[in-house]
């Protein structure tokens, strides 16, 4: 293959446009390129990736503050291997567990979940998924209790990490703590 050879992709669809539009509006005017990898506030957010939360907008995080997991459900059980990292190689010291209202997961099972990918996919695909926990929960402030005791129960987290828990209101936007 040629050397210093650039290749060029073709950015076809409208979401794909949207990005690059936007990430060049963006780019103009970024200026933290010399932020460390490591939270300045040393603290991680798990949070769902539900798209009506804005975890910087909403909790108030500035660029280069915390480390924000994100992952169906919100799961601390999910993100743990994210957590131990986040605290055990780039010092962070508290963690906030924030699961929110309204949330997919509260009205799915592991078997209908299952039973959905079975449907659309085929057996095929769930054995790549084989082993796989999707931790649904049916309320927000039992699934956020259960995680921070998951948490502090937890080897692999020091004791003296701050863990607190949130449910968010996709509603209202306000937080509230019910764990710590």
């Amino acid at each position: 293959p040629e050397k210093n050879v650039k290749r060029r992709y073709t950015i076809a669809h409208p979401n794909e446009q949207n990005l690059v539009k936007k990430n060049r509006k963006y780019a103009r005017f970024f200026d933290d390129g010399d932020l460390s990898h490591i939270p300045a506030q040393k603290y991680a957010i798990v949070t769902c990736m539900d798209c009506r939360i804005e975890p910087a907008a909403a909790f108030g995080i500035d660029l280069g503050d915390a480390h924000v997991i994100r992952n169906a459900g919100g799961s601390a059980r999910e993100a743990l291997r994210h957590l131990v990292f986040s605290n055990q190689l780039l010092g962070t010291t508290q963690i906030f567990v924030i699961k929110h209202t309204h949330c997919g997961l509260s009205v799915n099972t592991n078997e209908s979940i299952v039973q959905a990918i079975v449907k659309n996919l085929g057996e095929e695909a769930l054995a790549d998924l084989n082993g796989l926990e999707w931790y649904p929960f049916v309320d927000a402030e039992q699934g956020v209790k259960d995680d921070v005791a998951f948490l502090k129960a937890s080897k692999a987290i020091p004791k003296e990490i701050s863990v607190s828990g949130w449910v968010y209101d996709v509603e209202t936007g306000k937080v509230k703590p019910v764990a710590n």
